[in-house]
């Protein structure tokens, strides 16, 4: 058998290189390239094997792990799932930054590989620097931190163990319905041990991702169920996105009527003016989408995982008799509400789901009011975009700019705060790639890094990342790496002065707000002094990005259009807003418990409206 000698780092790079996928007749390269930091772990082990692998299989430098992490899964999920990177760390904090990015993969169900080093498998060195001692096992390191938010786990402490491994790793990457974060600690030592593999291994290898199909007979219960309902809706999330529905589903409900309700993933499976199209539902959600949701006695699931904020805590669907079909690749979703579990691709379940109601369609005068809800609420969106509030102006109107200077294949991303909500609601989604959120995690810093990764992934789109302030200071560093790279994202900082999302909600539960504003302390001890003068116009500059000052709307309007119209890397433009300019919440509720005893008044209050409001609450049997 014909092999080929070379270290673990240098086999794991020549695999990677020859993985491929195809769906649909259409094969391209899984991986666009490695991120990575090197430090004494992985320099002369996968460092090495990097260098030497260079410029065929592009290596990426940043600034911090848990950011390209974020990089990867963004570039992921604007690929549908289809292409991604591996990240790359040394041992120890280079590692366990990567957790939270980890994390938020696997939350979204998006794939990316991890290779952080690891401890040495010949252990007659230890403890050595960064290494996590443990008195009952000398086989533990802070990658074991990964095992929960991984869906694939493995330390590879001998080079043949690659053998196994990758190939295993890969069928996790590619699956449609067990994605995520996939793992590989790869022991310092190990990685510059040579090793005579298989040549066979380094073939090109085609991973095929199935269009799969559910059971013929559950899908004719959920066409007799459907044909039996009154008042159906369908909740579109990330499904729609992933499995490229948007046509097929466009197609159902052009023809039958039923109306649709968006998730945060699955805002733009219609277009925000498409008729039958009720936009957010659930707590971020509009009057129309929460009140169908209220009186639906079928609710058509595509895709979602049914969060708390999708069934506003399980208090949108009030019908007494209300059932539940729910189209999804992943049984475990499909199974959630006692529904009919329709497991499939969104796409061919729906086109056959389609075939099998020829000839139905919901009642004239139930059309006949998505179509008027849709209407509603684009007025009331363009009363919220023409506000004229301030100086400073309110965060809806900021929303609202951008989205006027956003092409219709242009792409928002954010992530976290109450920029998740407040988009949700008002951005006016054109394309099915246009609306970036990650809100599986509502992971705080992923913006700019998610940004950078959305614009990698299709360079033609121009990209706009919201990010408030707080979430800003979490994670700016990307920005110097989209300077060296010559990235271009427009990044559109909203000061709040502090975390004003949080504070909305401290005050909804009677706390008025402690501890989120960015204030001096005084000397009485309280966070209650003068705002942080903060400049992170200059902290933007400092790190290579042109910058913007905007106060004013008109100012906004002006730097938006002198944004649109930069050539080269990262832009960044300033506005201050008033924290306390909130966008309504529209008929729907959070479970966010209330202290059941306190001195403060307006706790009490706050706990017995949140007790009342819990009576609501129900279980889907």
């Amino acid at each position: 058998m014909a092999t080929r000698r070379l270290t673990m780092a240098q086999a794991l790079i020549a695999f990677l290189q020859n993985q491929y996928v195809a769906r649909d007749g259409v094969e391209q390269a899984f991986f666009a390239g490695c991120w990575g930091i090197f430090g004494h772990g992985n320099v002369a082990g996968l460092g090495q094997a990097l260098q030497q692998a260079a410029p065929s299989f592009r290596y990426y430098q940043t600034r911090n792990e848990q950011a390209m992490v974020h990089t990867a899964a963004a570039y992921a999920k604007h690929k549908n799932r289809l292409q991604t990177f591996a990240c790359a760390s040394s041992i120890g904090p280079g590692a366990t930054n990567m957790v939270t990015g980890a994390a938020t993969a696997t939350v979204n169900r998006l794939p990316v590989l991890l290779l952080p080093a690891d401890i040495f498998a010949q252990r007659i060195q230890a403890p050595v620097l960064q290494q996590l001692e443990s008195e009952r096992t000398q086989d533990v390191s802070v990658n074991d931190c990964f095992r929960p938010v991984s869906r694939y786990w493995d330390r590879i402490v001998r080079p043949e163990q690659l053998i196994t491994a990758l190939p295993a790793a890969m069928r996790v990457l590619t699956s449609p319905a067990d994605t995520g974060a996939v793992t590989l600690g790869l022991c310092q030592d190990t990685q510059a041990e040579a090793y005579d593999y298989p040549a066979a291994l380094f073939e090109p290898r085609v991973w095929r991702v199935p269009r799969a199909r559910p059971d013929l007979g559950l899908l004719q219960r959920a066409a007799a169920l459907i044909r039996a309902s009154e008042r159906p809706l369908i909740i579109a999330g990330g499904g729609v996105r992933y499995s490229e529905a948007s046509e097929a589903l466009r197609a159902f409900v052009e023809r039958t009527g039923v109306p649709v309700g968006e998730t945060q993933s699955g805002k733009g499976s219609l277009p925000y003016d498409h008729p039958a199209n009720l936009g957010a539902t659930g707590v971020s959600g509009t009057p129309g989408a929460n009140r169908f949701a209220r009186e639906a006695d079928l609710v058509i699931g595509i895709g979602t995982r049914y969060t708390d904020f999708t069934t506003a805590s399980k208090t949108a669907f009030h019908h007494p008799g209300v059932s539940f079909v729910n189209i999804n690749v992943a049984e475990f979703d499909a199974g959630k509400h006692a529904g009919l579990a329709l497991v499939g691709d969104a796409r061919v379940t729906l086109e056959e789901l389609d075939a099998l109601l020829a000839g139905y369609a919901v009642a004239p005068g139930y059309r006949a009011r998505a179509v008027e809800a849709n209407a509603a609420w684009d007025r009331e969106v363009q009363r919220i975009y023409d506000l004229g509030h301030g100086p400073p102006i309110s965060q809806g109107e900021v929303i609202g700019l951008v989205n006027t200077h956003a092409g219709p294949r242009d792409v928002v991303v954010c992530a976290a705060g109450s920029m998740p909500g407040d988009l949700h609601k008002l951005w006016r989604a054109r394309d099915p790639q246009g609306y970036h959120l990650e809100y599986g995690y509502s992971c705080m810093g992923y913006e700019i890094a998610g940004g950078m990764g959305v614009k990698l992934a299709d360079p033609a789109r121009e990209v706009f990342v919201m990010v408030g302030d707080g979430s800003y200071l979490m994670m700016a560093t990307e920005i110097a790496t989209m300077a060296q790279e010559g990235i271009k994202v427009i990044i559109v900082v909203v000061d709040n002065h502090g975390f004003a999302s949080i504070g909305a909600l401290s005050e909804s539960v009677g706390s008025g707000g402690f501890g989120t504003e960015f204030r001096e302390r005084t000397e009485t001890g309280w966070l209650a002094g003068e705002r942080l003068a903060i400049d992170y116009a200059a902290n933007a500059a400092s790190l290579g990005a042109r910058v913007l000052r905007a106060r004013t709307r008109e100012a906004l309007d002006h730097a938006l259009g002198e944004a649109r119209a930069h050539t080269g890397g990262p832009i960044c433009v300033v506005v201050e807003t008033d924290r306390d300019a909130h966008v309504g919440n529209y008929d729907s509720w959070w479970d966010v418990p209330v202290a059941e005893v306190a001195e403060d008044s307006a706790v009490v209050q706050a706990r017995s409206e949140y007790e009342a409001a819990r009576r609501e609450q129900r279980h889907y049997l």
